[in-house]
């Protein structure tokens, strides 16, 4: 099991809380916490991996971003249809990322001897490197976008209207594609 699919299963495969919990915040016609939970563990885990290319920083950052969701769960448990609360635990994954990583102290610095990564990486992971380089704005932008959000969505969880999303999409790709050229 890879550190990046065991994240995503390790809290998730352990979320067994206690029925009468369950019960006690389960309304009729909502879900509950850990339906939520089950239901946008896929985009909890992209974005901490966003954040964090460490498999183990990760699931710290999983693990900080549920409790922070727990303790808004009265307010997750109300939002509406399932675009307006993905963009809404979006947002609040994001922002309890960003705010462990500036509390957290600064990494070791690498040895001298460290190299460069190896010669063989996957077209995959040097557009996921092009990607990580781009300011935050566009980063999240495009992340959204191969994330098969529309543009509608993506504007509504980046600030932005759609219009202003397809312009910025369309110069964000040419300056990936810019950057690609000269690898």
């Amino acid at each position: 099991m890879t550190p990046s699919s065991r994240g995503a299963s390790f809290f998730f495969a352990r979320c067994n809380f206690h029925p009468p919990v369950l019960r006690y915040y389960s309304v009729k016609g909502q879900d509950t916490f850990v339906e939520v939970m089950l239901r946008y563990r896929g985009l909890l885990f992209s974005v901490c991996r966003r954040h964090q290319r460490d498999g183990l920083g990760v699931d710290d950052l999983l693990q900080e971003v549920q409790i922070e969701l727990w303790n808004r769960r009265e307010q997750l448990l109300t939002i509406g249809p399932a675009p307006r609360q993905a963009a809404w635990i979006w947002r609040v994954a994001r922002s309890t990322c960003i705010d462990l990583l500036r509390r957290s102290p600064s990494p070791t610095p690498l040895p001298d001897d460290y190299d460069t990564p190896a010669e063989d990486t996957t077209l995959h992971d040097t557009l996921h490197e092009l990607i990580a380089q781009l300011p935050e704005p566009d980063r999240t932008i495009v992340t959204l976008h191969l994330e098969g959000y529309d543009y509608t969505e993506i504007g509504k969880a980046v600030g932005m209207t759609k219009n202003n999303i397809g312009v910025r999409l369309m110069r964000i790709k040419e300056k990936l594609k810019q950057q690609w050229d000269t690898i």
